[in-house]
């Protein structure tokens, strides 16, 4: 999920600070707990330097990591850290977190899959599936194709941005809000350009996506996720919050340096709008493994026809030169010194969890990153993870 700088820095002001002390007393996710781990790799010709890397980063001062690798050698997992800082449980590769903006890689597939079926057309515009009331006063919406919400090249306002969104989740941090009452930040507000003059990613793309889905699909998004993706997979630790409950003692906790003191405020109960098509994916970096694995090796989730259409993307974004946007999924690493050294898939980014999941498709490498630290948010180690990000892809690429 990509967040606003603005409203990171709207944290340090003093009404945040009154918000804060009154939500410090709301329970968070459920004490993490040791987990047991579903596999168990041992002997990777990379696994010291990998480990050098990940126990850097605890050191530098992130709560906890996770990290899958499969190349050639076979699959290094390992993990540095703590999930659970109070109750002193360490981080485990099997521990569930908040995935966040990979939900939109799931939700893609999902379309896709529709599109399969005969339900969906991804070159209709979204105002045949959705009615004037769920798209009143959203500008652009009634202009905009499926396929462009799918690319993020609608101009759609992103609700991310909203000041007033922000707030609300400061007041109430674990309400569960659904599509219509986030869509009451983005009714109203101004387009960024004309439908296809972008990219510029915004979570409402993905969200209306999900309202689209919900309506064609014959069932609510959830069930379909489950029933075309997650069950057939055996993703037996991926979740979709809040339509499905969190697992207890099994989830990490997720953190944030609120007021760049080094202190880290446990963030885990901070809703910023799961279920909704845009985020809400919990997950360990097994299950993301065997996704991607799914997707863009064995090719089993979708026909090649609608793979060929996923991986078609557009320019870069202003801003993000290093990724471009495909129908649901990124490619990414695109600033690298190789070329050759770019990967498919998506970035995770949410107010205390972090997630990578890509695919290197000229070196036939699998990444798979979580870290239980929020990493939009303007803090001191913000630019500490793009070093980490780095490290291990450079590690991934020595031969």
């Amino acid at each position: 999920m990509k967040l606003s700088m603005k409203q990171f820095r709207l944290f340090y002001l003093g009404l945040f600070s009154v918000m804060f002390i009154a939500s410090c007393s709301k329970e968070s996710i459920t004490k993490s707990e040791v987990c047991n781990a579903s596999e168990n790799h041992s002997g990777h010709p990379k696994s010291e330097l990998f480990n050098s890397i990940l126990n850097k980063a605890v050191a530098d001062g992130f709560p906890g990591i996770a990290l899958l690798v499969v190349d050639s050698n076979g699959t290094y997992v390992g993990s540095a850290g703590y999930a659970d800082i109070k109750n002193k449980i360490k981080m485990q590769p099997c521990h569930i977190s908040k995935v966040a903006s990979l939900t939109k890689i799931f939700i893609g597939v999902l379309a896709f899959k529709m599109q399969e079926e005969g339900k969906l057309d991804l070159d209709k515009k979204i105002s045949e599936y959705l009615d004037s009331k769920e798209l009143e006063g959203i500008a652009n919406a009634n202009e905009v194709t499926v396929r462009q919400l799918m690319m993020h090249n609608t101009g759609i306002f992103d609700v991310i941005t909203d000041t007033k969104f922000y707030l609300d989740i400061l007041n109430n941090p674990p309400r569960h809000r659904n599509q219509m009452d986030i869509l009451e930040y983005v009714r109203g507000k101004k387009s960024l350009y004309t439908p296809g003059n972008g990219p510029s990613y915004s979570n409402t793309n993905t969200l209306l996506l999900s309202m689209v889905i919900d309506k064609i699909g014959g069932k609510p998004h959830q069930e379909l996720l489950h029933e075309k993706i997650l069950e057939p997979l055996g993703l037996n630790n991926t979740y979709y919050f809040y339509h499905d409950p969190l697992p207890e003692g099994k989830v990490a906790q997720g953190y944030y340096d609120l007021y760049n003191n080094g202190r880290l405020e446990n963030l885990s109960s901070y809703n910023t709008g799961s279920g909704n098509g845009y985020t809400g994916i919990y997950s360990n970096v097994f299950d993301l493994r065997d996704f991607i694995d799914a997707l863009l090796i064995h090719k089993t989730l979708l026909t090649t026809n609608s793979l060929n259409q996923m991986l078609i993307f557009g320019k870069s974004e202003k801003g993000y030169e290093e990724r471009e946007l495909g129908a649901g999924i990124m490619k990414d690493f695109l600033l690298r010194t190789n070329p050759k050294e770019y990967a498919y898939g998506h970035r995770g980014r949410d107010l205390g969890y972090t997630a990578d999941l890509f695919y290197f498709p000229e070196y036939k490498q699998t990444l798979a990153l979580i870290i239980n630290y929020g990493t939009d948010g303007d803090s001191r180690l913000r630019p500490l993870f793009y070093e980490l990000r780095k490290s291990i892809v450079d590690a991934m690429m020595q031969h």
